[in-house]
């Protein structure tokens, strides 16, 4: 495949943009505090994108077009369940989830948090929380490593492990110079480059059929299946896609976005920006690749690529149907995503590391440059882990990944919820929840008699885990239940 230079031109465009904003964010970089959460400073706007920029991987533009191109409009009950989900976590969660931890020491991470937060001098909760997390976010990044390298693979015929170290280099170099400002910043410029792609492509698609009625004729005449919103679906079904949703709240890349906002009061203006950008890519998605069906049945001649591989909808019609250029600006998309969720990733790993376990069991009084410098440091570890794994894209590990967002959703997701919303809550109780859902996913995944989601069975067996041991046993301390009283009458403060 020869190289496009206009492609090629835009992407060294982009990626050099990328990490330029990297070594600006270096100079505003101080403290860990900044590294870690951007010294808490975000305003409502890139809260809200980088949110929704982190949330959204390569999964957006390939992966669910693709399905909605090989499957029809049924594959999009999974983003009704993942709007829902996310707008429950904008309302219920993330304003109380800023508040808590700058009450509970000032939390720089979800680990630190459950400690502070459940008085838990053991530290027990902070280590398996932080080892599920480098678990699993390692497996993640390997995957957001693979979808790069394929990226670029496709599109400049490059081979596969050339194409992995281009498709990473850039993500790790502007994570490792700014850490969490540069990773924000990016990852503004990001979304808005993701829903320019996801709003703009549809619609030219629709132009090149003949229009909406003529797009929606050339679908309904190949199958009207394409059209039925349970098409091979059961009940069970319906309700797994649906609990997608229940996984925001255990993910830690996007709660840690709530946790930098300037103050609870950003997040209200944040939530309405952040849901209706997440409103706007994802239908624009599901159009790429309904309207794509009409396309590639009216085109048949251009239909080598997808036939091969739905997931190259996007890819295809970028390339078909725009100026080289702007096709260019188009697939920079795809990057932007698969980079805007890797680099917080392996931002989130990098804290594990260094703020849970190096500075909580290594160097206690460990300076904050030191802090600093370390993060940087677990960044490339990871990376270059990640890199390995992702070396031979036919790995196992990788198989992983497709319940990654079950396990941290399950572990993680109820546990952050009730410890927000409930007072009574205790160490043992969310020891239990973590574990509880954690396991009930990896059990359910081999050994479920049902085709019931796994997140859905272990968010459920966590809650209940929670509120039993939590009642069962010793309430928390005076202190606690004041630090928690005072953190709720701030965030119902106007």
């Amino acid at each position: 495949m020869s190289v496009s230079t206009p492609m090629l031109v835009t992407f060294v465009v982009y990626i050099l943009g990328m990490v330029l904003i990297g070594f600006i964010a270096w100079r505003s970089t101080k403290s860990f505090d900044d590294y870690i959460l951007g010294g808490r400073s975000l305003g409502s706007v890139v809260t809200a994108l980088s949110a929704g920029a982190s949330d959204m991987s390569g999964w957006l533009l390939m992966g669910l077009p693709g399905a909605i191109f090989l499957s029809g409009i049924s594959e999009s009950w999974i983003a009704i369940g993942l709007i829902i989900g996310a707008w429950l976590n904008w309302r219920i969660v993330a304003g109380r989830l800023r508040v808590q931890t700058e009450h509970h020491d000032n939390a720089l991470t979800l680990p630190d948090f459950f400690s502070s937060r459940f008085e838990d001098n053991s530290k027990l909760l902070r280590v398996i929380s932080a080892v599920v997390i480098l678990i699993f976010f390692t497996i993640y990044c390997a995957s957001g490593v693979v979808a790069g390298a394929r990226l670029f693979e496709s599109t400049f015929g490059m081979d596969y492990q050339t194409a992995l170290w281009a498709g990473a280099a850039a993500t790790i170099l502007y994570t490792l110079v700014g850490g969490f400002l540069a990773v924000s910043w990016t990852d503004t410029v990001q979304a808005s480059l993701m829903i320019f792609a996801l709003i703009l492509t549809p619609v030219i698609v629709i132009v090149a059929v003949g229009g909406l009625d003529d797009s929606l004729a050339v679908i309904r005449a190949k199958s009207l299946e394409n059209l039925d919103m349970l098409k091979g679906l059961n009940v069970v079904a319906v309700i797994s896609l649906l609990g997608w949703g229940l996984g925001y709240f255990g993910q830690p890349h996007i709660l840690a976005r709530f946790m930098a906002a300037d103050s609870h009061h950003t997040i209200r203006t944040a939530r309405r920006i952040g849901m209706i950008w997440m409103i706007l890519c994802l239908a624009g998605a599901v159009a790429v690749g309904f309207f794509g069906i009409a396309y590639f049945q009216n085109h048949p001649e251009h239909a080598a690529g997808v036939s091969q591989n739905g997931e190259r909808v996007f890819i295809e019609l970028a390339r078909i149907l725009f100026n080289p250029w702007i096709a260019g600006i188009l697939l920079s998309a795809i990057l932007a995503a698969v980079m805007s969720t890797l680099s917080c990733q392996l931002l989130v790993c990098s804290s594990a590391l260094t703020e849970d376990l190096y500075k909580g069991f290594l160097r206690k009084n460990a300076s904050q440059k030191e802090l600093v410098w370390v993060g940087r440091l677990m960044v490339l570890v990871i990376a270059l882990i990640a890199i390995a794994l992702a070396a031979n894209p036919e790995n196992r590990v990788l198989g992983l990944v497709s319940y990654a967002w079950a396990g941290f959703g399950a572990a993680f997701g109820p546990v952050v919820l009730f410890g927000v919303c409930w007072k009574r809550m205790t160490r043992n109780g969310a020891l239990a929840g973590m574990v509880v859902g954690a396991l009930t996913v990896l059990l359910w995944k081999d050994y479920g008699y049902t085709e019931l989601y796994e997140i859905i069975p272990g968010f459920a067996f966590a809650s209940i885990a929670i509120v039993v041991f939590s009642l069962l046993g010793r309430a928390p301390s005076e202190a606690a239940q004041q630090r928690f009283a005072a953190a709720e009458a701030q965030y119902q403060s106007k």
